[in-house]
């Protein structure tokens, strides 16, 4: 790779990828109205600008292109946020204007550099841009990403970003980089006569897809166990003896039930209430085991989970199109 050359307008002429996090309520504010602000950013800056998906209180907005096109977008984020605090303030009694903060999330291997020796370099930015710069001295779960608040005016922050763009141009990243994902916000769900509720907080609220993959697993023929000769009815009140129910699948599909970092499996452990577990991986074949424990209605609603995450894949690999939104 070339090195890179500083324009005469002080801007990168160089394609770069910045990786921000949000909690919900900023990220509502980045997309507005039916998309209109997030639309309005990506055409404005020509950056591409993507929102991870998920409910997550925390999402992952990617901001990738020309360096210059990054800092359009940072300056509309910078003054959408300020514009944000200035409402919040109209209704508070408060008199000090709070600073706009973004989090930027930065693999581990670049962070030295944005430091420099003895702190040099963050220090040096601070100074010459005005904003409040730290970088977090634990990585963010599961990843080799760190979290590089800035904190500032609008105007503080796009220098800082402009500054942090040439560092991590000139330091690229050492090694593989895993990213953070943000974790979903998990909610215990119960069963109680026929109907699924989520628990949020002191409250059990009604969930109607829930209910409705609750009762159609209801209606899948019992799975009756070996040497029992009468069908366990599958009540939910009752609660039937645990049996086993041991599945095959291809070892190419095996990656869709478990999902990135166990969300699926882990999902379908919550809503069916049963036991679920993968074996290993045999040498020479093509197939791994699942073996499902619980009543016959916390099997039943497992494999019907199963079965609809296989449609799903099944539907996503023939439209490609909806394949960002798994």
């Amino acid at each position: 790779m070339e090195p890179t050359k500083l324009q005469s307008e002080g801007g990168l002429n160089v394609t770069l990828t910045i990786r921000l996090l949000m909690h919900g309520k900023e990220v509502g504010s980045i997309i507005g109205k039916k998309g209109e602000t997030v639309k309005k950013m990506r055409e404005e800056s020509g950056a591409r600008i993507n929102i991870s998906e998920g409910n997550c209180p925390e999402r992952i907005v990617t901001i990738t292109g020309p360096t210059d096109t990054i800092f359009k977008a940072f300056a509309m984020i910078a003054y959408k946020f300020e514009e944000d605090i200035i409402n919040s303030m109209s209704n508070s009694p408060a008199t000090s204007k709070p600073p706009v903060t973004l989090r930027l999330v930065v693999p581990a291997s670049q962070c030295g550099s944005l430091i420099g020796k003895g702190g040099s370099k963050i220090k040096e930015m601070r100074e010459s841009t005005g904003a409040q710069v730290q970088v977090a001295g634990d990585m963010l779960p599961n990843s080799t990403e760190r979290a590089v608040t800035i904190s500032g005016t609008p105007e503080a922050i796009i220098q800082c970003v402009k500054q942090i763009c040439v560092v991590m141009l000139e330091s690229p990243p050492k090694g593989a980089t895993i990213p953070y994902r943000p974790k979903p916000a998990s909610t215990p769900v119960i069963f109680s006569g026929g109907q699924a509720y989520t628990i949020q907080g002191q409250y059990a609220i009604p969930h109607p897809d829930l209910t409705k993959l609750h009762q159609l697993a209801m209606q899948q023929t019992p799975f009756t166990p070996l040497g029992q000769t009468t069908p366990a009815f599958p009540g939910l009140d009752a609660s039937p003896p645990a049996s086993t129910h041991e599945l095959s699948i291809p070892n190419d599909l095996i990656g869709c039930i478990i999902g990135r970092q166990g969300t699926k499996i882990n999902e379908i452990r919550q809503m069916s209430g049963a036991q679920i577990k993968i074996a290993n991986a045999m040498e020479g074949s093509s197939e791994r085991q699942i073996t499902i424990t619980g009543t016959p209605a916390n099997i039943s609603l497992a494999q019907y989970l199963i079965n609809a995450r296989f449609r799903d894949v099944a539907a996503m690999w023939n439209d490609p199109a909806s394949m960002t939104a798994s």
